[in-house]
């Protein structure tokens, strides 16, 4: 079985920031940069439209960022 982690890992302060709509339009790195900031724990995805892969699966700190091809974000990022 895979290793789910702690409870402790899956709790998220209520006051946690959970969408990042003023980084539409920048650029990924941009954007990742930011999110990080708010959110230290962030497992940040960069994907373009071709490579976006919707999952049943809910993680707490995963972001996914899509991109078009000039590497603008076009689409608010939120955890999930």
């Amino acid at each position: 079985m895979a290793n789910m982690g702690t409870m402790e890992e899956w709790v998220v302060p209520a006051d946690a920031k959970k969408m990042w709509p003023e980084v539409v339009g920048l650029s990924s790195e941009e954007a990742k940069k930011k999110i990080i900031e708010d959110r230290p724990d962030a497992d940040v995805h960069i994907l373009p439209p071709s490579r976006y892969i919707a999952t049943m699966d809910y993680r707490s700190n995963r972001v996914r960022v899509l991109v078009d091809s000039r590497d603008k974000v076009i689409q608010t990022p939120s955890i999930g």
